[in-house]
């Protein structure tokens, strides 16, 4: 009888210590043996023109056909790259992945998700309250509520009050 597939996780990795913690916490918790580390990236040329109304910025043209001469690029390869060297040094077996974000974070990860078919999604969240949580929902939320699948939400660690 064949082996049944194993569980795939989808973990959205941005370098922050919530996305590490996410990603350690996902390995030992979770157990799984595969999973897709993805990085969501946009642009510098979307950047820069979205920013373009602020007085003072320039808008370069980094030639939109051209991914490896945009600076944002080679940075979110490099995050992505270090998200999946954590991630086999767990044990796991990782595949990395860029996905090119034209709105808002969480659209990328679900966006990916119905690409890449994951059992799961893990991702971290910074753990916004308050007033603030009012003005800007989180992209963990986000996902929660439009992925369609079971997500593994890892909150940041509780800072010590003095």
């Amino acid at each position: 009888m064949p082996e049944p597939d194993p569980t795939t996780m989808l973990i959205a990795y941005d370098g922050s210590d919530e996305a590490r913690r996410a990603l350690n916490y996902a390995a030992e918790l979770l157990s799984p043996r595969h999973v897709q580390i993805i990085t969501a990236w946009e642009p510098m040329q979307r950047q820069a023109a979205r920013a373009a109304g602020a007085p003072g910025v320039s808008v370069v043209d980094w030639s939109a056909d051209d991914d490896a001469a945009d600076p944002a690029h080679d940075e979110a390869l490099a995050v992505c790259r270090e998200g999946a060297k954590i991630a086999e040094s767990l044990g796991l077996i990782a595949h990395a992945h860029l996905v090119e974000s034209t709105g808002a974070i969480w659209s990328a990860i679900v966006d990916a998700a119905e690409q890449l078919r994951p059992d799961v999604i893990v991702t971290g969240t910074r753990g916004n309250t308050g007033f603030r949580s009012l003005l800007q929902s989180s992209t963990a939320d986000n996902v929660l509520h439009h992925a369609g699948l079971p997500v593994f939400i890892v909150p940041p660690l509780e800072e010590e009050t003095e």
